[in-house]
């Protein structure tokens, strides 16, 4: 039979679906990339926002109707957090983020009894991190692996706690040995990922930077990169172990949330606007080229004008390379929702716009710094359009004409000077190959 995968959200969710697509090519089922051939269709879901959930809705109806005689697998954070509503959607197989290893059992269950299944066990305070090992991610140059999963902040826009658990994370002797299959199966840089990753390894009395130094010691593995981290877990120790690793790519996404310390104290971040531009200053006195990009939500719950005006003068002053802005969304189930006032719609949005532009003018002057410098890229696309394209270890975005080398790069990693900044990227020319 032949399986489908949509895949919303992160990246955490990018590699559990490519965990559940390995499981189903073992149990005889084959993954395809053509909606139109599945007989089977897993929906890997999101639910961090209200506006998540409409899309898996939509997507739901979607297939039913174009499909009514396939089987629709529902997995990911909204049943995990949202059960009863999940069962009532429509989907024929049910399962959430708590052993996804019996997805495959579950759906030979419904294939049948043509009943649908439930498979959606709660967590418990003490969960161990479930392997789910991935050797190959379909589509990317560079591979994801989860190290960790969970959260213990509760930040009160944030429904994550209930659909993920308590904070948990794979053993360093794993690591090893899933960085050790990427590997040999041909990626040259390994981005760790999870849902709170700044907290790998709590539970052990381990940091961060042992999984970083864990990686980098396996051969043939070129680049580590770090996904998402809240700032208020990283020490100075933390990053001279960091910085002593040569295959550790300096690119920093540090989840800020907002500029203004009374919508933080609101929103329950565990540090101050100053603490997370002194963590800054510390990162960019020991990395001087980084990328360090950000989240910026507006229109929180009781956020005012001026509040709003502190937040962008913060992103300002800090001078992101890129920033993520998003309007806060309503999520049943948190404190937030029940906050007083709610931010109109049209003011949210506003805000927003206004927050991107201070994102925009900050991401081209970080990429004007770069401009006359040499970086080693991975190119991670074929030349089809006529342009190479790969990314510096900061993630600056970076182009060269097939002019300057005909054959394909992708996979390999070559020095680039950089010649010019154009339309949020920059272009360059090969200097080794």
């Amino acid at each position: 039979m032949y399986i489908y995968f949509y895949t919303f959200g992160c990246k955490v969710n990018v590699y559990e679906t490519a965990a559940m697509s390995e499981a189903f090519e073992k149990a005889g089922y084959t993954v395809t990339q053509v909606r139109e051939l599945a007989d089977i269709l897993v929906i890997n879901s999101c639910t961090v926002t209200s506006e998540s959930d409409s899309k898996l809705m939509q997507t739901i109806r979607r297939i039913r109707r174009e499909k009514p005689d396939g089987v629709i697998v529902l997995t990911g954070c909204y049943p995990q957090a949202f059960p009863n509503e999940a069962k009532a959607c429509g989907a024929d197989v049910i399962t959430g983020t708590k052993d996804r290893s019996r997805i495959v059992e579950l759906t030979e269950e419904f294939l049948k009894s043509r009943q649908q299944t439930c498979g959606i066990t709660p967590y418990m305070p003490h969960d161990e991190f479930e392997k789910m090992p991935v050797s190959a991610v379909e589509g990317h140059t560079r591979a994801f692996m989860k190290i960790q999963d969970g959260c213990n902040a509760f930040c009160t826009y944030c429904i994550i706690p209930y659909s993920r658990g308590r904070i948990r994370s794979m053993p360093i002797d794993g690591v090893i040995s899933e960085a050790k299959l990427l590997a040999k199966n041909g990626y040259k840089e390994i981005v760790l990922v999870g849902i709170n990753l700044a907290f790998y390894g709590a539970e052990f009395g381990l940091r961060l930077a042992d999984a970083v130094e864990a990686v980098c010691s396996v051969d043939g593995i070129e680049r580590v990169r770090l996904g998402s981290l809240e700032p208020e877990k990283i020490t100075d120790d933390d990053l001279k172990r960091l910085a002593a690793q040569p295959k550790f790519c300096p690119s920093f996404h540090l989840s800020l949330q907002s500029g203004c310390d009374r919508t933080l104290k609101a929103m329950n971040r565990r540090y101050t606007s100053a603490e997370f531009e002194e963590l800054v200053g510390r990162i960019r006195s020991i990395f001087p080229d980084c990328g360090i990009t950000t989240d910026i939500m507006t229109g929180f719950p009781c956020e005012t004008e001026e509040d709003h005006k502190k937040s962008l003068e913060f992103a300002e002053r800090i001078g992101f390379s890129d920033i993520h802005v998003f309007p806060y969304s309503r999520r049943k189930g948190t404190k937030a929702d029940l906050m007083e006032p709610q931010v109109p719609g049209d003011v949210k949005k506003r805000r927003a716009k206004e927050m991107a532009e201070v994102g925009a003018k900050s991401r081209d002057k970080f990429l004007q710094s770069l401009a006359g410098k040499e970086f080693p890229v991975l190119f991670e696309r074929e030349k089809a359009d006529g342009i190479h394209h790969g990314y510096a270890p900061n993630y600056a975005y970076i182009k060269i004409l097939t002019k300057y080398s005909e054959k394909s790069l992708r996979k390999m990693i070559f020095y680039v000077k950089i010649d010019k900044i154009e339309d949020g990227c920059c272009f360059g020319h090969i200097v080794t190959e």
